[in-house]
């Protein structure tokens, strides 16, 4: 039996990105989640471990949005249970506001929305070990939870990337997002790039064609140090 590796989306978006990939290429069954359109969560013996994706919904809404203390729940489940957690973008807000860090938007009102230099900070080498660019999409950033290790920074949010232990991560960026996945991002209506700090469409995609394939390459072997493969 193959081991379930719980993936909570906040959108109707084809499982098409690199988690999902890595996953079904590597012996785990990825079991798709939509708390938001009243799916229930899986959090029992057969999961081996779960991933928090993006999305549109503040971490702190839970009023507004009950479904958020289910994933939160979810969330207890799997660290208590000492399995893989990842969370991405609002994932990884909502890990660290759920840990008690300030989750929400900074002073300077800065987005990021393209590719941006992601920088190590020191002793996270095992982490990332030089620079890289990659996938933004955001404009909430968070602080570090209590007993979280900073892993790594950008030029206008410094808190980029953080781990708990040795099994619970929290990804500001968007190192899962396929090329094709980043181009609905694009072309969605409303599209940040009037806001400040974002790029251009024109400067989006001359770096996504120079960066791409290295950040896949990091992401890969991150997934594979997080989830080893079973095949």
């Amino acid at each position: 039996m193959k081991k379930r590796i719980v993936l909570l989306r906040h959108s109707d978006e084809p499982a098409d990105d690199r988690v999902f990939t890595y996953l079904r290429q590597n012996g785990y069954e990825p079991v798709l989640r939509r708390a938001y359109a009243g799916e229930a969560l899986d959090a029992d013996d057969g999961v081996a471990g779960g991933v928090v994706y993006g999305g549109m919904y503040n971490v702190y809404d839970t009023l507004r949005h009950p479904f958020l203390l289910d994933e939160y729940r979810f969330i207890d489940f799997c660290m208590n249970s000492d399995i893989p957690l990842l969370g991405i973008c609002q994932g990884a807000q909502q890990i660290a506001w759920h840990r008690g860090a300030h989750v929400g938007p900074p002073a300077s009102g800065m987005h990021e929305f393209g590719y941006y230099p992601l920088y190590p900070t020191v002793g996270a080498a095992d982490f990332l070990s030089v620079p890289i660019h990659v996938t933004q999409s955001h404009w909430h950033g968070f602080e570090l939870p209590e007993g979280a290790q900073h892993l790594a920074s950008s030029d206008l949010f410094p808190n980029q990337a953080f781990r708990i232990g040795d099994k619970v991560y929290g990804l500001q960026f968007h190192a899962e997002a396929t090329p094709i996945g980043f181009r609905r991002v694009q072309t969605r209506p409303g599209a940040n790039y009037d806001k400040p700090g974002a790029q251009t469409r024109e400067e989006q995609d001359r770096l996504m064609s120079l960066h791409d394939a290295g950040q896949a390459a990091w992401f890969n072997g991150f997934l594979r140090k997080l989830f080893p493969p079973l095949i």
